[in-house]
């Protein structure tokens, strides 16, 4: 990719999804094979005043850990993931796996080790961003094995990075701001509403979103993004769904999932492909089996189904629900180890219905 356009993709991230001030520190975390755009951030964040921290990280080494670590390896959390966590004041993630099977092998058992000794960390972090002391941002870069994943030849893959995160814009903070206006049409017109029902194949799922809080998801949090979210009344999920698109978890693919929640927990789950894997799952922690987020995609630019959550779940058309961890600042109090993000495409039979009235239709929103 060209070094103008890392200078631009940086400036972006660092001006306008966290805003860096001076004599901030700033993480800047991410796989080495994404060296060209982290140094282009290190360069941003110098440029602005804040103290950037590399937090370089080696292909295969998540593996290797997992692998091979005994049970008091798996579990203990490392400084650095304690400072980039609990003392940086702006985190930057750049996700480049150069191999998303590589965990693939690795016993399901020992990858909740490791997931379960962080649970108290994501919760630290989650209350951090709520309370506006944690800034952070997780963007993607186009590698082989993701343009693999999307079944797409790696320039063709950038270039489709490029575009859903509004970088072919002239402005695209710019850009940016223009779909926050959008979206915030949407949350003003749910405000006050109670309840969503979604219907389609397979599906028909009530929740309760009373006193909720949505979010607007503008390009800040996640780049790209393009989703409006909120964390549903704990209790109140009712009634099954099918979810269209595979999840795909420390390269795994669970496929075909279908729940049934009953006062909000789920009480039936299956999946057509690593279903031990999907109630493993479930089986984290008490706060697996209730929803964390219930979330519109409004990203028509993300047209495609990549494998990667990042984009997927924005695609314009689709709701996702995630089990386990909500969002403090939506005012869900549901906690667990897990977020596990799944995505109901709507956009051929399916619509959401809210307090009786139409808002999204055969993926196209109504209102």
């Amino acid at each position: 990719m060209a070094d103008s356009r890392l200078e631009a993709w940086a400036s972006v991230l660092v001006g306008y999804s966290v805003e860096v001030k001076p004599g901030q520190t700033v993480a800047i975390v991410g796989g080495t094979a994404a060296a060209p755009l982290l140094r282009a951030i290190y360069r941003e964040v110098l440029r602005r005043g804040g103290h950037p921290v590399l937090v370089p990280t080696l292909p295969g080494a998540a593996a290797d850990l997992l692998a091979l670590g005994n049970e008091e390896q798996l579990a203990r959390v490392t400084p650095i993931e304690r400072f980039v966590r609990e003392q940086a004041d702006v985190m930057i993630q750049v996700l480049a796996e150069t191999n998303t099977k590589a965990a693939s092998g690795v016993d399901p058992a020992r990858q909740a080790v490791f997931q379960g000794a962080r649970g108290e960390l994501l919760q630290t972090s989650m209350q951090r961003a709520a309370e506006g002391s944690l800034d952070w941002t997780l963007t993607l870069y186009p590698t082989d094995a993701y343009a693999q994943d999307a079944g797409m030849a790696t320039d063709e893959f950038a270039e489709f990075v490029y575009r859903a995160c509004k970088l072919d814009q002239p402005d695209p903070a710019a850009a940016w701001r223009a779909t926050a206006t959008e979206q915030q049409r949407l949350i003003d017109w749910l405000a006050g509403k109670r309840e969503i029902r979604l219907t389609g194949p397979d599906t028909d799922l009530t929740v309760n979103i009373a006193g909720r809080t949505w979010i607007n998801s503008d390009g800040r949090r996640n780049f790209p993004s393009g989703e409006i979210f909120t964390g549903p009344v704990e209790t109140s999920a009712s009634g099954r769904v099918r979810f269209s698109f595979p999840v795909v978890v420390a390269g795994r693919e669970v496929v075909d999932v279908r729940l049934r929640f009953e006062d909000g927990k789920v009480v039936e789950a299956s999946a057509a492909q690593n279903e031990a894997y999907l109630l493993r799952q479930l089986n984290t922690d008490e706060g697996a089996r209730f929803l964390g987020e219930f979330a519109f995609g409004t990203n028509f630019g993300i047209d495609r189904f990549t494998k990667s959550i990042l984009f997927d779940e924005k695609i314009g058309g689709t709701v996702h629900l995630a089990l386990g961890s909500g969002y403090p600042e939506t005012g869900s109090t549901n906690r667990s180890a897990i977020h596990w993000d799944l995505i109901c495409d709507l956009r051929q039979g399916g619509a959401a219905e809210v307090d009786g009235q139409p808002f999204l239709r055969d993926g196209h929103f109504v209102v």
